[in-house]
């Protein structure tokens, strides 16, 4: 079992330094493992897909260190109804980049005003099978500023040390059957809370480029 690590805010600054919006949101990168799964599921994974941008949204707490804000999404959406999420939606006509897709729809979401977030950096767009091309956006968030959940969207908000995801340990190997077949995933599961599918993957990714492997 590996140690959780500590990481400073200037260690994800680093890390995400060289990263940068793609020219085409919606070109985006091929899932571990995808290669395997159902030609049904990879030709929708393959199709046009919708731009879209969520933020990953860092505080930096004095007894947890850096934390990961994520929600627990209405039960009364369309997509992705009742799961943890970050906040983010589809990218709009008049949005110029998902940077503003994120930071819009964080506000909307959780009350959390574009001015009070230092990005710091991005990660590839992750395809999901809702028809999406996600970018998860990083960045720091203004301490004083209190996320407050619009409950048409979110049911609440909570808080993940980010040390726990750091933690190997903390990741569960998991199947989920999609188009009748069986696949390996990884999901998180903290206190009562059960993080998985694309919020996952991003984690994930969030993590290896952490850990720089």
């Amino acid at each position: 079992m590996s140690n959780p690590r500590i990481v400073t805010a200037d260690r994800v600054r680093e890390r995400l330094a060289e990263t940068a919006l793609r020219a085409d949101p919606s070109e985006v990168i091929e899932l571990p493992g995808s290669r395997q799964w159902p030609a049904s599921l990879r030709a929708r994974l393959n199709a046009t897909l919708q731009p879209a941008g969520v933020l990953m949204p860092l505080f930096e707490r004095q007894q947890e260190g850096l934390t990961l804000l994520l929600t627990q999404r209405s039960a009364a959406l369309r997509h992705h109804a009742g799961q943890v999420s970050f906040p983010g939606g589809r990218m709009e006509p008049d949005d110029i980049t998902v940077e503003q897709t994120a930071l819009r729809e964080t506000h909307e979401e959780v009350g959390i005003a574009g001015s009070a977030v230092q990005v710091l950096g991005y990660l590839p767009p992750l395809p999901t099978i809702t028809g999406y091309a996600v970018t998860p956006v990083v960045g720091i968030v203004d301490k004083q500023v209190e996320a407050r959940a619009d409950r048409q969207e979110v049911e609440f908000v909570f808080e993940v040390p980010l040390a726990f995801f750091l933690d190997s340990s903390n990741q569960r190997l998991v199947e989920r059957e999609l188009h009748g077949r069986k696949l390996p995933m990884i999901e998180y599961r903290y206190d009562g809370h059960r993080i998985w599918g694309a919020t996952a993957m991003m984690i994930v990714q969030l993590i290896k480029l952490l850990n720089n492997r």
